[in-house]
């Protein structure tokens, strides 16, 4: 269930209590007039469905609540209600695989602006993986792909080709291609440090076969973005933030960034091609994929939409 926090001017109140009393899966409505302060007007709360809250948030905000009011809207952990059970049950679909489109373009606009947290996490992750191609360590590696925040930019780039939104694609874009740049170039000067301390040298590359696959891009790479992009675009948009964990370790983009770094500094220029070469097969790999998730689910939600209010409420 989610819970909707709704302030709305005394004169779209009517309005709000409309759609609110027609829609499915809505429970627990609460009105208490003109309690709210900043902005003035009713305070009305109510519990509804996930799978049924797109229809509901797109009324509300048809009413013009966005501008005029507020809507707010979180999860309930816990409901212990018979009345919230067969609301549920009255919803079609399943609130796990239901998207609410507001929120998932909430978190894209978020994850698709430069911050300087994106920026360290990229720069520490990248560090992680060139110590982890130095050292010969799939342990770091693993590390460094967990810590790398690169997917939230990803999975924008795939809202907004799904939005058609070049503003969005191009913003996620610039966070991308930013963010990659100064976390390789800070990784470069520290692996140039290292090789001028004698820490390492060409050879420190050598012979590491378990880390091989990051300059090795092949049909297997390209398949495993496909399949990741898929999976991580499903877990953020079901709010499975467990299954994106696994998403991250399935992909090689930040430590393909490293492994360039190191090659680099130690002048190895084709292993420089073959990383670089991995880094973008994941990326777009990951893009297209995902943006074909958001394809699907939305044009299987869109059949729900559809007959969302025509179902009668059993509450």
């Amino acid at each position: 269930m989610l819970h909707l926090r709704v302030i709305s001017p005394p004169e779209l109140s009517d309005g709000v209590l409309e759609v609110l009393d027609e829609a499915v899966g809505v429970v627990n409505l609460v009105v208490l007039p003109g309690a709210a302060r900043s902005p003035r007007g009713d305070l009305i709360q109510v519990d509804v469905a996930r799978e049924a809250a797109n229809e509901v948030i797109e009324a509300l905000r048809s009413l013009g609540l966005c501008t005029e009011g507020s809507i707010s809207v979180e999860e309930v952990d816990l409901s212990i209600s018979e009345a919230a059970d067969r609301a549920q049950e009255a919803a079609p679909g399943d609130g796990d695989d239901a998207v609410i489109w507001a929120e998932f373009s909430q978190q894209a606009e978020d994850d698709s602006r430069l911050t300087w947290a994106f920026l360290a996490f990229l720069a520490i992750a990248t560090q992680l993986a060139a110590i982890g191609v130095i050292t010969n360590s799939p342990i770091l590696i693993v590390g460094a792909m967990v810590l790398g925040p690169e997917f939230g930019a990803i999975a924008a780039v795939c809202f907004g080709l799904l939005r058609r939104d070049g503003h969005l694609i191009g913003r996620a874009l610039r966070a991308l291609a930013i963010g990659f740049t100064v976390a390789i170039a800070l990784t470069f000067a520290c692996a140039l440090a290292a090789r001028w301390l004698g820490w390492i040298d060409p050879s420190s590359l050598i012979d590491h076969r378990e880390i091989n696959f990051i300059v090795k891009p092949d049909k297997w790479s390209f398949i495993v973005a496909l399949l990741a992009g898929a999976a991580g675009v499903l877990s953020v948009t079901a709010g499975k933030s467990s299954a994106l964990v696994g998403v991250f370790i399935s992909v090689t983009t930040v430590p393909a960034a490293g492994y360039f770094a190191v090659a680099g500094a130690l002048g190895r220029w084709s292993d420089m091609a073959g990383s670089s070469a991995q880094l973008g097969v994941n990326i777009a790999g990951m893009i297209i994929s995902g943006t074909v998730t958001l394809l699907v689910q939305k044009a299987y939600w869109s059949s729900f939409d559809m007959r969302l209010s025509a179902r009668p409420r059993r509450i």
